[in-house]
Formats: C-alpha cells, structure tokens, sequence
C-alpha cells in the first residue's frame, strides 16, 4: 500500500466525511477504471452503484461501488459542491445527447443480461465516503473506507466532465426516492390512532 496526497494537482477537491486529505491507495485499485455511465440501484441495507464502460464495444461493469443508505446523499452533496467548482473555474461541462429510450423500459433483469458483470466485481468494493478531484476534461472518483486506524481507497473510477451532470441528476434522483419511500414506510408503521369514544350528554329538564 503506497501514500497518496489529494487533491490532485488542480487543486480542486471536495471530501465527504474524512477529516484529512490523504487516504492510503492500494496498488490493484490505483490506476482506476474509466467508466460512460452508471446504474445505481436501491437494496435494503445499501445502495450499489455500477460505473459502466461503452466504448466500441459490448458494455461492461468497470467498477461497483456499495454505499451505506447515508452516505449517498453525501456523495451526491459533495459531488454538487464540486461541480460549481468545476463551473466557475471551466464553465459548464458540455451537454452529452440523450440517450434514445426503448420502448419499454427494461428490467433489471434484461438489462444485466445485456451488461458483461465481471466474477471479481460481483461483491463490489464498499465505501463509505468519497473524494473528489478534476481537471479541465475530467473527474476523479476516489472513494474510501473510513475505518480504523486508516483510510483507503477502495475504488477509483474516472468519468468525463460532460458525465457529471447525469451523475448527480440520477444520485439525486434516488436520493429522493428513497426518502420518499422511508416516509411512506414510517407512515404505514405509524401506529393509527383510535377516534376518541362517543360523548353521552344529557340535558336537564327546566320545570
């Protein structure tokens, strides 16, 4: 396991829940993974986001990354923050096409048969913060496993500065949807509460 300084040499970053800035980069995740998209879904205990590559090619899962339900709203803080950076530095990321939609959408189902998911990445790298750095063209993504008595970087994943605003809109996306279905689930265990007992009253007769 090497050192390794951020921010990267732009001197932009933004950090979510680290204390430092220096996180320990073990070699098999130092060069990274490139990736034109993500798939974030939703489980019980986690969300686990899956950074595609599709380049010339049959996609792939480049890196899966799974997050604590509390730290996404974090990541998706953190990476607003750094996109205004990003902004009032290089202006806005160019807009990327919109993909065309299917007719109907596809399953999770349908959809990973089509995507190559790597054995060695079926468990994915937990993270329970990130780092984030850029350059004019493009982002870093280094998240980290905050745990004693060091941090490390357990995925790195690069995305060109035009992904970026996709990202956020999709992690702020769930973020809302899963609040929204916390509260609906908090409001059906809400234990209901009974009408009170009908009053008897009665009137005095005046002679």
């Amino acid at each position: 396991m090497s050192q390794h300084n951020q921010p990267p040499s732009d001197g932009n970053s933004q950090q979510v829940q680290m204390q430092h800035v220096t996180a320990r980069v073990p070699e098999s995740v130092s060069r990274g993974a490139f990736s034109t998209g993500v798939i974030i879904m939703t489980g019980g205990s986690e969300f686990i986001l899956d950074f595609v590559q599709n380049i010339g090619g049959p996609p792939l899962v480049a890196s899966r990354v799974v997050m604590p339900h509390g730290a996404l709203p974090q990541f998706a803080d953190a990476l607003k923050k750094n996109l205004g950076m990003y902004t009032d530095r290089f202006g806005q990321p160019p807009e990327l096409p919109k993909p065309p939609q299917p007719a109907k959408p596809q399953t999770a189902q349908e959809l990973y048969d089509e995507l190559k998911l790597p054995d060695s990445l079926l468990s994915g790298a937990y993270a329970n913060g990130v780092m984030i750095g850029h350059t004019a063209s493009e982002f870093k993504l280094d998240f980290l496993t905050n745990l004693f008595p060091h941090s490390a970087v357990s995925a790195r994943v690069y995305l060109s500065a035009p992904q970026v605003p996709r990202l956020l809109e999709s992690l702020t996306s769930t973020c809302q949807q899963f609040q929204e279905r916390v509260r609906q689930q908090q409001q059906a265990q809400r234990p209901q509460t009974p009408p009170p007992p009908p009053h008897d009253s009665t009137e005095d007769e005046m002679g």
